[in-house]
């Protein structure tokens, strides 16, 4: 029989057991009062303990770091009532007192009625530090109890609410702003919508351009916006997707009001998405545009009337330009025979003659300034942009001008170029505002005085062209009317023509070549006009043939058989002074035709050498009959040189384009039709030496 182990004795492997749950309940009871050590040390968090009365009795280090108080001035002094602001507290109490229907004191009953009968209580009030200044707390609030149940105390653990109260009050200012903002706003909608499209705020905008007010609108569809066009081709369903999708829409079109009337409206809809990307709604910016497309419709047909009649006055000037060149052509053509007739002109007559054609010439450089300025002011002037050589351009202009200058006593000096110089620009127009200004030079210049042209590079990328003259000098009064159109500057009663147009086609031209022109001048010293044109580098490949030179080449003035000229040609005055050059010419014979028609029929029959032809003709044009010869193998190698009135620059191209030898404008210059009838022969004679004879 074993004996029973006695009561007092445990087996070992269970004491073992009890000795390691002994441990662990130590570690648990050093961890406990470690957290209960670090809470109470936290500078963090602000822990205060009380008697059952609310007196503190417990004031830790973090309560001493927010409030300034040390723990000292307050344990089993104070209750936390006393730090707490007054004005909260009453309103605390008053609104627990209406919850709870008891009367509940404005005092620290107030802070704990809630833990007391244990409801958990967090809440936020604003804590008085010991130097009076204020911060708000977040406070929550426990009751300490024995274990039999009886309350022996209470726990107030806060935290300083500073920054995120300074972050919420921020987040409602901004949010108050905005609204105040929104709802300020007049001139523009601007309507909240759900992510269904329902109106969910309302400004006074939109109540001012819709008609609804916010109470009748919240809460309906935003199709109720849209005409019924637009709501049969869902248009407001699209309009949402697109926002959706893209993140913003943008829409013109018609929307309509309260009252049925309709306004254009431009309409502006951005999704709205949360943190998670998901879709909250739209924010829909709408401005009534009524007014402005009216405006605009208005602005626009004021424009094309505007354009329409820039056109208009255009197409006259070009029609009075050829209506005017016409009779011209006879004044300055028969004028030009008279001086070079045989015998020669009398003294008197002669001086009848350069009147006359002195007025000619002048009277054709005015219809053509005229023109040129309404062309550029029309955006029809055509140009030819190019790499232009100024040595070239200026040699010419030396040409031209230095025998003008030298009866005048007027010494002219040009730049010597080292190394060649290119522009890019149209080298017509370059060489016109150069003789421009060179003949302006000239005639406003003193006796005996000088110009001085010059060239200089100009940074960056630029050419500077510069005209200085010895003459009278410009007033800054007279600097500042210079560009206008007509303006003369006081010199309509002097003894030089002019028109007052030359310089503000110069201005134009050089501002369409994307150039500049500037002026300095100084009273009794002179004036100084400068431009600058878009420097480029020499072409590669030279192809250009100087045409006066190739001319000269092939031009054989031999007195050999007699050539026939063909001269198509309506105008009777111009057919007779043609008639009379060509009479001076013992190797040429003359055939006339006065319509486009009869011109092919001659041309076919007589197949001349050269034809002469007008653009503007009866029944077909030149340009037609032109085109019906080329392609006739019989007449389609015969030189053909247009002879017209129409000299405006896109004629001129035009006519070039379409296979004219040359084009010659009138009023005829002789001998520029000479030199011209000269090349053209010459090419006659070449082609058909060239074409092998029928066997």
């Amino acid at each position: 029989m074993t004996s029973a182990t006695p009561p007092s004795a445990v087996p070992l492997h269970d004491a073992g057991q009890v000795q390691l749950a002994k441990v662990r309940v130590d570690e648990l009871i050093v961890k406990s009062g470690a957290l209960q050590q670090a809470i109470l040390n936290s500078a963090n968090f602000s822990v205060i303990a009380t008697d059952e009365k609310g007196i503190v009795q417990l004031f830790n280090a973090g309560a001493e770091l927010m409030l300034g108080y040390a723990a000292a001035d307050v344990v089993d002094r104070i209750t936390p009532a006393e730090i707490s602001d007054p004005q909260e507290l009453r309103a605390r109490a008053t609104a627990l007192s209406k919850e709870h229907g008891a009367a509940i004191m404005p005092g620290f009953e107030a802070l704990v009625f809630k833990a007391a009968r244990g409801i958990e209580d967090i809440y936020e009030l604003t804590y008085i530090r010991k130097d009076k200044s204020r911060f708000p707390a977040i406070v929550s609030v426990t009751a300490l109890r024995t274990d039999q149940g009886p309350i022996i105390g209470y726990l107030l653990i806060a935290t300083d609410n500073t920054v995120r109260k300074d972050v919420e009050d921020k987040r409602l200012w901004a949010e108050e702003s905005f609204q105040l903002m929104v709802e300020s706003v007049t001139d523009c909608a601007i309507i909240m919508l759900d992510e269904q499209g329902r109106v969910k705020s309302w400004n006074e905008g939109a109540q001012r351009i819709q008609g609804y007010s916010a109470k009748e609108i919240i809460g309906q569809h935003n199709s109720r916006f849209f005409s019924q066009e637009d709501i049969d081709i869902k248009k407001p369903e699209r309009t949402l997707q697109e926002a959706a999708a893209a993140g913003r829409s943008e829409d013109n079109g018609w929307r309509v009001r309260k009252d049925g009337s309709t306004f254009w409206a431009n309409v502006v809809m951005t999704a709205i998405r949360d943190s998670a990307g998901a879709l909250r709604g739209y924010a829909t910016l709408e401005r009534d545009m009524t007014e402005r497309r009216r405006i605009d419709a208005e602005l626009n047909q004021a424009k094309a009337t505007a354009e329409a009649a820039n056109l208009a006055k255009s197409d006259f000037l070009s029609s009075m330009s050829h209506e005017l060149r016409t009779p011209l052509n006879a004044i300055l053509g028969f004028a030009q025979l008279m001086e070079s007739d045989v015998p020669a002109p009398t003294p008197g007559q002669k001086v009848s003659i350069e009147q006359i054609l002195q007025a000619g010439w002048y009277l054709l450089a005015l219809i053509n300034e005229v023109l040129d300025l309404s062309l550029i002011e029309s955006g029809r002037l055509s140009f030819s942009p190019e790499k232009v050589s100024l040595a070239e351009v200026l040699s010419d202009c030396q040409a031209m001008m230095e025998p003008l200058a030298l009866k005048r006593g007027i010494t002219m000096s040009f730049p010597a170029f080292n190394a060649p110089v290119f522009v890019m620009a149209d080298r017509t127009r370059v060489r016109q505002i150069l003789v421009n200004l060179l003949s302006n030079a000239i005639k406003y210049n003193r006796t005996n005085g000088s110009i001085m042209v010059d060239c200089v590079a100009r940074a960056p990328g630029f050419v500077r062209l510069s005209v200085q003259d010895t003459g009278l000098g410009l007033t800054a009064e007279k600097l500042t009317q210079l560009f206008q159109p007509f303006n003369r500057l006081g010199q309509e009663d002097g003894a030089e023509q002019g028109t007052g147009i030359g310089l503000v086609v110069t201005k134009r031209l050089i501002e369409v070549m994307r150039g500049t022109i500037g002026v300095e001048s100084t009273v009794g010293v002179g004036t100084l006009f400068w431009i600058d044109l878009i420097a480029t580098t020499a072409p590669r490949y030279d192809l250009m043939q100087d045409d006066d030179q190739t001319a000269s080449e092939v031009l054989a003035k031999d007195m050999g058989p007699v050539r026939t000229v063909l001269y198509v040609e309506d105008n009777p005055a111009n057919l007779k002074l043609v008639s009379m050059l060509i009479a001076r010419r013992r190797d040429l014979r003359l055939l006339t035709a006065e319509n486009g028609n009869l011109g092919v029929e001659l041309a076919q029959v007589h197949l001349p050498d050269v034809i002469l032809m007008d653009v503007n003709l009866p029944g077909i044009s030149g340009i037609k009959a032109m085109s019906i010869l080329s392609r006739d193998s019989a007449t389609a190698q015969i030189p053909i040189i247009a002879l017209s009135a129409n000299a405006g620059p896109r004629d001129i191209d035009r006519g070039l384009e379409a296979g004219f030898l040359r084009y010659l404008t009138k009023p005829i210059k002789v001998d520029e039709l000479m030199e011209t009838l000269d090349l053209g022969l010459a090419l006659s004679a070449s082609c058909r030496s060239s074409t092998p004879k029928a066997a």
